[in-house]
């Protein structure tokens, strides 16, 4: 598998794996690096201290600023938003925080990631949810502030904090 980079794209990193594309308008800084399989939308920016894992989708519109890493098959949707600084002043550069979206994650539409967070394997983000906490594996968070709603399969089958058992008709909460 060849790895494809747009013409109209700026990519100065060459740490690309293969079978990666990145498609018109997107500007990647020389100390991203990004893992093999990659799907990188149109209209994304990646900084110099970013890490991607393997087979990974970015859609259209997303900045990945020094300190966001995501692992291996994690989603993000059109226009998600991440932070890296928790209060930014202009022309004043403070350390920036970690952000760490591990493996099999799937992040909505327009969903702001505050600095600083882990968000778990296989969790879930709704569109247009503004999380501001860490989220635990297999866990579903939406709104604003996002919250804890539910939980996600590995197969993304998502399951209420309370549920009714199809065979046995017993309620029950999950926690």
């Amino acid at each position: 598998m060849k790895t494809s980079i747009h013409p109209l794209s700026q990519v100065l990193t060459h740490n690309i794996g293969e079978g990666t594309s990145i498609w018109q308008f997107c500007v990647v800084l020389a100390g991203a690096v990004i893992g093999q399989n990659c799907n990188i939308n149109a209209n994304c920016f990646i900084e110099n201290k970013v890490i991607i894992g393997n087979n990974v989708t970015i859609k259209s519109g997303v900045q990945l600023w020094d300190g966001v890493s995501l692992e291996d098959n994690v989603f993000v949707g059109p226009n998600v938003t991440f932070t890296n600084d928790h209060a930014p002043r202009s022309k004043v550069y403070k350390m920036y925080r970690q952000t760490s979206i591990k493996h099999d994650a799937s992040i909505g539409a327009n969903a702001t990631i505050i600095s600083g967070l882990t968000i778990g394997e296989y969790a879930m983000i709704g569109a247009g949810s503004v999380v501001t906490k860490n989220v635990l594996p297999y866990q579903l968070w939406y709104g604003n502030p996002a919250k804890h709603r539910g939980y996600v399969t590995k197969e993304g089958i998502v399951l209420d904090l309370e549920f009714t058992d199809r065979l046995t008709g017993i309620k029950h909460t999950l926690k």
